[in-house]
């Protein structure tokens, strides 16, 4: 028996999120039927965190073991030959028993877009946050998004439906820029942290939407994490504009 790290990316338009669900398509379920066919047998992966419908990976992380005894370079080509078009293995590694893809995980990267032009752009639109409600002052959305730098409790931010130990969290970095030239009219917030609470870059994006929109101050970032109450933070923004970015593990690397 061996233990596999795999790294994924995928569209998440088409899917009901990561976690198998009945009658559902998900990720996971499409994942685990093409690890079937190239091995022979049915495993349960593990992922670093459950990514909801409509959310896209450009690095998700997967751990699963296995008694396939082909290479790593092997089950790459052959699971990539197996997963549908919009699913793909970027990177196959044998990594040491015992690893789990959410409890050794210590960083995640998440990048989330937002498009307020005018006019919607059609081939991005599976991919990002159409706001066409007027020009999002993304200078006053990166100053307020300063305030959640650092280690606090993050409840304002966090929507009731998955059980945590507790609501603690450490911002290492929040940078919101806006494009230039022909994209102008793109936002990008990245934000890594050592985790992150169920639907927390959303609430963090919709908050800053807010302040962005003119409609509440920059200071009001700060009363919302100080309430640790979700109900005073802003809208939960739309799961199309979210990617995973990357995830890491100490000692590992990918």
């Amino acid at each position: 028996m061996r233990t596999l790290m795999l790294t994924l990316a995928y569209d998440g338009t088409a899917y009901a999120g990561w976690q198998v669900q009945q009658g559902r398509v998900t990720v996971q379920e499409v994942l685990e039927t093409a690890i079937e066919k190239v091995t022979g047998r049915r495993v349960r992966t593990i992922a670093s965190g459950r990514t909801d419908a409509g959310v896209h990976a450009l690095g998700q992380v997967v751990g699963f073991a296995t008694e396939s005894n082909l290479p790593t370079e092997v089950l790459q080509r052959a699971l990539n030959a197996e997963l549908p078009r919009d699913v793909a293995v970027l990177h196959v590694a044998e990594v040491s028993d015992g690893f789990h893809a959410i409890r050794d995980a210590v960083r995640k990267r998440y990048r989330y877009v937002i498009r307020d032009g005018p006019v919607r752009d059609v081939f991005r639109l599976r991919y990002c946050w159409h706001y066409p409600r007027g020009r999002l002052d993304a200078e006053a959305m990166a100053r307020a998004a300063g305030t959640l730098l650092g280690t606090h409790d993050f409840s304002s931010f966090e929507t009731s439906g998955a059980e945590r130990k507790d609501s603690i969290r450490t911002i290492d970095e929040l940078r919101v820029e806006r494009g230039r030239g022909e994209e102008q009219h793109s936002i990008t917030i990245e934000v890594e942290a050592d985790g992150f609470l169920y639907n927390m870059v959303r609430a963090i994006v919709g908050t800053l939407v807010e302040v962005g929109r003119g409609a509440r101050p920059e200071s009001w970032v700060a009363d919302v994490l100080a309430a640790a109450d979700r109900r005073t933070a802003g809208p939960t923004a739309p799961p199309q504009g979210l990617f995973l970015v990357r995830v890491d593990y100490e000692g590992i690397d990918d």
